[in-house]
């Protein structure tokens, strides 16, 4: 297939797009400046920008497929980037112009927690995203919502894993707790998320249908950080728990300051982020590697 994607410099991006090629399909990708050297030169590279609509039909001319990666973790609002905007605006944008170019497949990624009532902008935005792709008239549409993805990253992309080394466990003498440390995450490996992407294109069984993407096993949280200071050669810290009700003014006031979390991001922390991915993993036959210090080790590289 011709497949055009969109965020494919990014940390999953690479992994899928790395994917589409192994796979055989061709691949284009939007990117800000030519000659991106993030991208394989096997990769065709287009200009342009999805807050801006013009730049978006005539990229999209000939392909097949959407691949839609786009996507933030935290707003700058000052320089225009939002929930709104790189979630559904983006997503309203490029599906504009794929419906013009007749294009007929399209895969979106959003996020485990996306729902019309969610604790965070982030999750809303995420689930406006998903409405805009069920009601675009795709005649094979697929949306994934990961859990936390974990991977090797390329030079200057941070994934969760080397954030949290670079952003708390290694600077900091004791490990703060919010609340009690129990909620629980589902970390899935990189290249699984792609093997889903590119498997969905032309699985007949994904069409119409949001699928949770998560790793074999639920960690607390307490257990994450101890997980990922073991992969990457840091020796544990003592663990303070501190009460959410002193952190949410604190973190609403110092967050991104003192402490490498924003509300939003707090929020979602403590609701926990699991889901059941064995339907994935058997459709798409992942490999479900499992969130330890062998699959960490990569963060020693850092």
């Amino acid at each position: 297939m011709r497949v055009f994607v969109t965020g494919g410099t990014g940390f999953v991006g690479r992994y899928v797009v790395d994917k589409l090629l192994e796979n055989g399909h061709d691949v284009r990708c939007l990117t800000r400046k030519l000659d991106d050297d993030r991208l394989s030169e096997k990769v065709e590279q287009v200009v342009g920008d999805v807050l801006a609509p013009d730049t978006l039909a005539p990229a999209l001319d000939g392909m097949d497929a959407v691949v839609h990666l786009v996507g933030i973790i935290e707003e700058r609002p000052s320089k225009g980037i939002t929930f709104d905007a790189l979630h559904r605006q983006a997503t309203e944008n490029v599906i504009a112009a794929a419906r013009e170019a007749g294009v007929g497949t399209w895969i979106q990624m959003s996020a485990n927690g996306a729902r019309k009532d969610g604790v965070s902008a982030y999750q809303t935005s995420k689930w406006k995203a998903e409405e805009a792709v069920r009601s675009a008239g795709f005649s094979h549409w697929t949306i994934f919502r990961p859990s936390l993805v974990f991977g090797r990253p390329a030079q200057g992309q941070p994934e969760f894993a080397t954030q949290l080394v670079s952003d708390l466990i290694k600077p900091f003498p004791v490990w703060p707790i919010f609340g009690d440390g129990e909620f629980a995450m589902q970390p899935i490996h990189v290249e699984d998320v792609a093997r889903a992407f590119v498997g969905a294109l032309d699985t007949a069984e994904a069409n119409g249908k949001t699928w949770c993407l998560s790793g074999p096993e639920a960690v607390p949280f307490k257990d994450i950080l101890r997980r990922i200071a073991s992969g990457a050669g840091v020796r544990h810290k003592p663990m303070i728990p501190q009460p959410l009700w002193l952190m949410r003014p604190v973190v609403s006031v110092l967050g991104r300051i003192l402490l490498p979390i924003s509300s939003d991001q707090l929020e979602m922390l403590v609701e926990g982020n699991t889901c059941d991915g064995s339907a994935a993993a058997s459709q798409f036959g992942l490999s479900m590697r499992p969130f330890n210090a062998e699959n960490l080790a990569y963060l020693k590289e850092g």
